[in-house]
């Protein structure tokens, strides 16, 4: 494939340059060398316009985007000029637009670059556009930023906390703090310390004009997390315990008290009425509203042998309902108080733990119903993190993490194209 000087300036739609020969190298690589077009530059030092012409610099080759089969280089000689108004006559070498000083690569393929590495890792990229590693680090670093920049979003209503653990078994966790900006999911804050102290110091580290736009807080039951935003936000803001944390905690209880009976059970029936309730912990997870006739005539034989499980079950199914219901807070905190009390009436001590967690946080886990707020948005955001971690098999390095984060949640927007 070759083509002549005009074709090739069009096809490499890069202003400023002129074509002066071209080279087709090993590998189906083609050498373009190029000079520039544009006369004068600004001095480094005065940043005045200089037009001294002071000869050619040192030779750069920069990578661009491929035309069809042939990875495409482009060699330059930056003119250079001389400055009379500054003391030494200091020198200035010429930048054109398209490409980044000290960069290897062009702005173009840069852009390209960064729309490979959407939901993709830097090694695969690495090797199929045969570029090092360290250099789409350095795409990244020059194209992505390493923070959120506040001056960028104008309010923060609903904002959500959690953490994860950058390695399975290591509790090295790292606090996710996130909010919608313009509907957009966005991460505004990636924590290496999950501490009180550390959320309170990101907290207060956001712009006073935003802090009064946080309506709601969401969050798991974490002291930590939950005194950090009282500390900051004061009652002004709603701090909403995650319901679906709320839900994990009281099937625990249910859960414990399934274990005991059935190691009691195990004692006293045969082995073939236990072999019929082997799967029945599945069905235990599931509201009876969602079980088939087979399934609930099991789970009311299971219930003939252990009347107690049959009475956690019921109660389990009487919170979710009470979640389900479209009520005011203070209807919630009458319904949430009526649980508490038939939960002791029962003596069902398999909850006692959450029954601790409900009365230490009942205001907090009440504020679900003021807005139905959940942390939702915060565990689908986490479940990103963690394949993001998974895929690049461990990124312990904060500031890479919140970069490809961010390009996973946004770069086809950035681009401008759809994702399929």
């Amino acid at each position: 494939m070759m083509f002549d000087k005009e074709t090739l300036q069009t096809l490499l739609n890069l202003p400023d340059i002129a074509i002066d020969r071209v080279v087709l190298g090993e590998r189906k690589t083609l050498k373009i060398y190029v000079h520039s077009t544009l006369d004068g530059t600004h001095c480094h030092c005065c940043n005045q316009p200089v037009d001294q012409y002071y000869g050619l610099g040192q030779e750069i080759e920069l990578r661009h985007l491929p035309l069809g089969e042939y990875r495409v280089i482009l060699v330059l000689r930056p003119k250079r000029y001389q400055c009379r108004s500054c003391a030494g006559r200091p020198t200035t070498t010429q930048t054109l637009t398209w490409y980044t000083p000290r960069a290897s690569v062009t702005k173009a393929f840069e852009q390209q670059m960064l729309l490979e590495l959407i939901n993709n890792t830097l090694e695969d990229v690495s090797r199929k556009q045969a570029i090092g590693v360290d250099a789409l680090q350095g795409i990244l670093d020059r194209n992505m930023a390493q923070e959120v920049d506040w001056n960028t979003i104008e309010k923060l209503e609903v904002v959500g906390i959690d953490e994860i653990a950058l390695k399975k078994g290591h509790r090295d966790f790292v606090v996710v703090i996130s909010a919608y900006v313009y509907e957009k999911l966005q991460v505004i804050g990636l924590l290496g310390e999950r501490t009180k102290a550390a959320v309170k110091k990101f907290f207060l580290s956001i712009p006073k004009r935003l802090q009064r736009t946080v309506k709601v807080v969401c969050s798991d039951l974490y002291k930590g997390f939950i005194g950090a935003a009282k500390a900051v936000f004061g009652k002004r803001v709603l701090i909403c315990a995650d319901r679906f944390h709320i839900a994990k905690l009281y099937r625990e209880g249910l859960e414990t008290l399934r274990k005991r009976e059935w190691r009691r059970l195990r004692r006293i029936l045969s082995n073939a009425d236990l072999e019929q309730f082997k799967n029945v912990h599945w069905i235990l997870r599931h509201r009876r509203a969602d079980l088939n006739a087979d399934e609930r005539r099991l789970l009311n034989r299971l219930f003939a042998h252990s009347p107690k499980l049959k009475e956690a079950y019921e109660a389990c199914e009487e919170l979710t309902a009470i979640y389900e219901s479209r009520l005011s807070k203070g209807q919630g905190k009458r319904k949430l108080r009526g649980w508490i009390q038939r939960v002791a009436n029962r003596k069902l001590t398999c909850f006692n733990r959450f029954l601790g967690t409900l009365n230490t946080n009942f205001d907090e886990i009440a504020n679900y119903f003021v807005g139905r707020h959940t942390s939702g948005f915060v565990e689908g955001l986490n479940n990103k993190l963690k394949v993001l971690k998974r895929r690049c098999y461990g990124i312990t390095n904060l500031t890479h993490l919140y970069q490809r984060v961010c390009l996973d949640l946004n770069g086809y927007a950035r681009f401008g194209v759809e994702p399929l």
